[in-house]
């Protein structure tokens, strides 16, 4: 795993496992994409970094005392192109 990516720390970063995007923000992951773990060496591979990635994300949660229940997400909307 990257080890300058860390969760919540950014608007900015997008870490790869495999074919699995993950992009970073203030208030959230988002994983995206497919990550298929073989019985292999490779899927073993790719089975410890998205663990250790998700072991940074539940660290960096329990480390906020100030963790909301939960936070609001915004619908999505459309807005005019500014280049049209």
């Amino acid at each position: 795993m990257d080890a300058g990516f860390t969760p919540y720390a950014n608007e900015s970063d997008v870490l790869r496992i495999d074919h699995l995007e993950i992009e970073n923000r203030l208030d959230r992951l988002t994983l995206t994409g497919d990550l298929v773990l073989t019985r292999d060496r490779t899927g073993l591979a790719l089975a410890r970094e998205l663990h250790a990635l998700l072991g940074q994300a539940i660290a960096q949660l329990e480390a906020d005392p100030a963790l909301p229940e939960r936070i609001a997400v915004l619908a999505p909307r459309i807005v005019r192109n500014p280049f049209a």
